[in-house]
């Protein structure tokens, strides 16, 4: 057991909190602007969205900073935020059965993940690079086209669509981020994309682009009353998507839980992994019924961690409380809401593309000479992007059959998931190991603890 690191002053916590809420805000705040523009919601309510969004992003930081007994939290340093996994399958799911089904779904998926939370933390190695590496990609490939509708508009027969005008607003978004990723240095190359964000509003502001109508209307102070769209459904095809999606975003929090274990030096034992999975399937259950969406530990902020060497755990949680705060401040989300479609979508086509190349990196770690593995990743990336660059590709099956197999996040998981057991047989030579060092195996790093 690590000895206890000594607390460092509130006014130290606060701004390396903040320093985290930062580099987070803007990839956590995408997901309802995506999905919102995607269902079709007006500015008030993905203005909700956006609130309730990071409302519970902070309570699951708090959570797994502080931790709760020996049943929720990792105890370690790590942001969670809306998780990019979800989007497409809630979009199909609002298409086909309403946003009640969404929400419903949603709620049972955070159910079925607190219950395996423990399972999932022994039986990982059924998720190694080749198929977390293969789901990541196809995440971010198939959101690429979500990115790129925001910027020419989702209308085609509006009167500015694809208009040069909105053309070059996202390319100037895209080079202001280019150009504090070469010029940044430390924290400051970590906010390119919230500060591309910020140069774009302002350049658009002139241009009448800026709607802050729902803005000025909204209140200061308030959260959103619970199942905003009515009573939850759960169409069985819809729970199962969902619970895909969560066994998905497990493996994702896995890697990135093991990277920060490996950054602080703390010995992640079985019940570290299974307390911190446990606190991703909360927020699908407060996701669900608050009108937010599953949470995932934000990768970018284990960056943070390995960049200023700061460890406390306690930094995490002020984070947290940071975001709960921003989450009951209803005009903040609003102003959000009304940022130009151009802007966000901009922003987040390089946030999508670079999700793809993280997941092409984690299959560099996969062994291809000698086994079957670039058969499995070929398939399973062919599967999974078929729906994408085919629509109608399932139309004329159920419903039901459309929800998984048109989601190309469930179907890339599926075919890659059963391609692997197939081909790799669990437990012989040629089966892949979890990225990083084994959970209870993980060597202290040099770190520099808060004083």
């Amino acid at each position: 057991m690590m000895p206890s690191k000594p607390r460092a002053p509130f006014g130290r916590l606060a701004l390396l909190g903040l320093q985290h809420v930062l580099v987070m805000y803007t990839g956590c705040v995408t997901v309802p602007l995506v999905f919102g523009a995607a269902a079709g919601l007006d500015a008030s309510t993905i203005a909700l969205l956006i609130n309730a969004d990071l409302l519970v992003a902070g309570v699951i930081t708090v959570i797994q900073g502080a931790g709760v007994g020996r049943v929720l939290g990792v105890r370690m340093p790590v942001m969670a935020g809306a998780a990019f996994t979800a989007v497409t399958p809630m979009i199909l799911i609002a298409g086909h059965y309403g946003l009640q089904a969404v929400y419903g779904s949603m709620l049972a998926a955070g159910v079925f993940g607190m219950l395996v939370a423990w399972p999932f933390a022994k039986a990982v190695r059924f998720f190694p690079p080749l198929v977390s590496g293969v789901v990541i990609t196809v995440v971010g490939l198939s959101l690429i086209g979500v990115g790129v509708g925001l910027v020419v508009g989702n209308d085609p027969r509006a009167p500015d669509h694809a208009a040069p005008s909105r053309l070059a607003l996202a390319a100037f978004v895209i080079v202001v981020i280019l150009l504090v990723a070469r010029f940044g240095r430390g924290f400051l190359a970590q906010t390119g994309v919230l500060l591309g964000l910020l140069a774009g509003t302002a350049v658009a502001i002139p241009l009448g682009l800026v709607d802050l109508t729902a803005a000025r209307s909204a209140d200061w102070i308030g959260v959103s009353a619970p199942f905003h769209f009515g009573a939850p459904a759960f169409p069985p095809v819809a729970v199962l998507s969902m619970c895909v999606v969560m066994l998905v975003l497990f493996a994702e929090s896995t890697a990135d839980l093991i990277a920060v274990a490996e950054l602080t030096g703390k010995r992640l034992t079985t019940g570290d992994m299974a307390r911190g999975l446990a606190a991703d399937g909360l927020s699908g259950v407060l996701g669900g019924a608050m009108n937010a969406f599953i949470d995932t530990v934000f990768a970018q902020n284990v960056g943070l961690v390995s960049m200023t060497r700061v460890r406390s755990r306690h930094v995490a949680a002020v984070a947290g409380a940071v975001l709960v705060v921003l989450g009951a401040v209803p005009k903040l989300g609003a102003v959000v809401a009304g940022l130009p479609q151009p802007v966000v979508g901009a922003a987040a086509l390089v946030m999508f593309a670079t999700v793809a190349t993280v997941g092409i990196n984690t299959l560099r770690k996969v062994e291809f000479e000698g086994t079957n593995n670039l058969l499995v990743v070929a398939v399973a990336i062919g599967a999974g992007m078929a729906p994408e660059v085919a629509p109608d590709l399932y139309s004329r099956l159920p419903d039901g059959v459309q929800i998984v197999l048109g989601s190309p996040v469930t179907s890339a998981t599926l075919v890659a998931f059963g391609l692997n057991l197939a081909f790799t047989q669990v437990g012989r030579k040629n089966s892949v190991a979890l990225p990083g060092a084994p959970v209870g195996d993980t060597a202290p790093a040099k770190v520099t603890p808060v004083r």
